[in-house]
């Protein structure tokens, strides 16, 4: 298939590589043109704007967003909106709260053009082991995209979540209990660290995904952070939050369903930007490992 896609970050570049290694043609547009220039010697088509990314695709367009959720995806939907024509679709891959993306849906129909809100799970991994795509809108709109969803992810790794929202609902819902496991892990491993014994974490999370009931990605990443480094001394115990732990919280808090596992872990990251704590700095060695994300030295 033919696709623009917008923005470049750690995620959204890695995604254009595995399209263009699918056979598909992706046209890409970032502010950075160094990232750009990236994509294009691996085979996408460049543009110095939006409005030249959407005169460079064929008719029914397919935009993806993959851009930081909040006001800038308004900003860059209401850019495609001004150059692209009824029948086109745009589909926002961040990782957007799910009432914007009803919200979008809607000024987008307005507008005779089609939206799709795709979770996309997978971090800097993607490009290798695929990502995890939950997609939220029009049945037959789904069905049209599928080549890329499929290209995307792994075997079964994507899924037709519903109307408009369900994607992001259900990747919400996804990260927020990555955030429970996450802490989990990191308690558990500040526990046997201050204990007598002299305990080799990395060989203890190595030993657990063999067998184990709590074997998972997750540890085999603490593998490689304790790997690297031990005592985790090179990262300071800082973990932001992007939003969607926060998000879930509230539509528990909202429909009155107990979540404390997750609340606890969304309070532990803001704990983690006041205190410093062994625990912390398995969170901040996790998510660095996981998808890219920032570290404070």
């Amino acid at each position: 298939m033919e696709l623009g896609m917008i923005g470049l970050g750690k995620m959204g570049m890695n995604m254009v590589f595995r399209l263009l290694g699918g056979g598909h043609k992706v046209v890409v547009f970032n502010r950075t043109l160094s990232k750009e220039d990236a994509a294009i010697n691996k085979g996408a088509t460049g543009s110095a704007s939006i409005g030249e990314l959407i005169k460079k695709l064929t008719p029914p367009r397919i935009v993806w967003l993959m851009v930081p959720s909040g006001q800038v995806t308004d900003d860059m939907l209401n850019e495609v909106l001004k150059w692209a024509q009824a029948g086109d679709i745009v589909i926002d891959g961040g990782n957007s709260y799910y009432k914007d993306s009803i919200r979008r849906a809607n000024t987008v129909k307005e507008k005779e053009m089609e939206f799709l809100d795709c979770g996309t799970s997978g971090g800097i991994w993607g490009l290798k082991i695929g990502y995890c795509v939950m997609v939220g809108g029009n049945k037959d709109v789904f069905d049209h995209c599928e080549p890329v969803f499929k290209t995307l992810a792994p075997e079964k790794g994507y899924l037709y979540a519903g109307s408009h929202g369900a994607g992001h609902f259900v990747k919400m819902v996804h990260n927020a209990i990555e955030y429970g496991m996450m802490e989990a892990y990191a308690e558990g491993f500040e526990i046997l660290k201050a204990s007598d014994f002299n305990i080799d974490l990395e060989s203890v999370s190595d030993l657990w995904n063999h067998g184990s009931v709590i074997r998972s990605w997750l540890l085999e990443l603490a593998v490689n952070a304790f790997k690297e480094d031990p005592e985790l001394s090179g990262l300071k115990p800082v973990v932001d939050d992007s939003g969607e732990g926060r998000w879930t919280v509230k539509e528990a808090i909202d429909k009155g369903i107990p979540a404390p596992v997750i609340a606890d872990s969304v309070f532990m990251r803001f704990r983690s930007r006041q205190e410093n704590s062994f625990g912390a700095r398995v969170l901040a060695a996790l998510r660095h490992q996981f998808g890219g994300h920032a570290i404070y030295k």
